[in-house]
């Protein structure tokens, strides 16, 4: 069971590292319907996973110049409340009642990120170190709130929300929102690891460190391909997965008993 895990962890590091985010989205999932693990423990596992690739997927893209600070220290600083609130209302929610709403957020993920690629704004730009505009403090504060909720309560790092977050909210460029999504998924993840393990969370040791390994070297193949594939196209791909995704878990919520454990 340890070894399938790590074509999976592959393609898992190749969307984090490519698009910054779509890790945990594809790892939960996984994890339940694939390698058979309870709910609970595959959001648990899924923070494991996808810290280690946004670290060495943001590695690359921290070289090149396309983080921004700023707004991940802000993102991060607000996120912190927001991670131990939502790890106690997770708690308290069914694994099917989990995953239906994890779906739903899915969906909307893929609606705005979809709309974005449709308005011509997901195109890389030339310049090797494009320039991040201005900290607007509110906007970040309250984005980094809700992706700390939302990693606390789905066990997800929070790249799917954050990349159209900074993208239409805070007008980053792609190239900026990639890399600073990474570093903010990096932390975030951190602190929803924590408060899963003092919550007494635990995970398959040998799933988590193949599945892992394997995501390390996808997300650092996809940093180096960030830059050389159209992004629109991406962007595209990655809505329509989210939607894919998002569709079989409401169809297994709903109609077929929820997942199993």
């Amino acid at each position: 069971m340890a070894l399938t895990a790590i074509p999976f962890g592959l393609a898992i590091g190749l969307a984090v590292g490519m698009l910054g985010g779509g890790g945990s989205v594809l790892a939960v999932p996984v994890l339940v319907y694939v390698l058979g693990q309870g709910v609970h423990e595959a959001t648990t596992t899924s923070l494991v996973v996808v810290t280690a690739g946004a670290l060495a997927g943001g590695l690359g893209h921290a070289r090149g110049g396309r983080v921004c600070w700023r707004h991940a220290g802000a993102f991060t600083a607000a996120a912190l409340p927001g991670v131990v609130a939502g790890t106690a209302l997770g708690d308290a929610v069914s694994g099917g009642a989990l995953i239906a709403a994890f779906a739903v957020v899915m969906l909307l993920a893929a609606a705005a990120t979809w709309r974005r690629a449709s308005n011509g704004g997901t195109g890389f730009e030339l310049r090797t170190r494009p320039s991040c505009p201005p900290l607007r403090l509110a906007r970040d504060l309250a984005a980094g709130l809700l992706v700390g909720v939302l990693t606390g309560f789905f066990g997800v790092g929070g790249g799917f929300l954050v990349v159209p977050a900074l993208l239409i909210f805070l007008a980053l460029s792609i190239r900026l929102a990639v890399g600073t999504s990474l570093a903010i998924i990096t932390i975030t993840s951190v602190m929803g690891l924590t408060a899963h393990l003092a919550a007494g969370r635990g995970i398959d040791v040998g799933v988590t460190a193949t599945m892992t390994a394997g995501c390390i070297a996808g997300a650092l193949a996809g940093a180096a391909l960030a830059c050389r594939v159209p992004q629109r196209i991406l962007s595209r791909g990655f809505a329509g997965l989210l939607t894919a995704v998002a569709t079989y878990l409401l169809v297994s919520a709903v109609a077929l008993g929820g997942p199993p454990g």
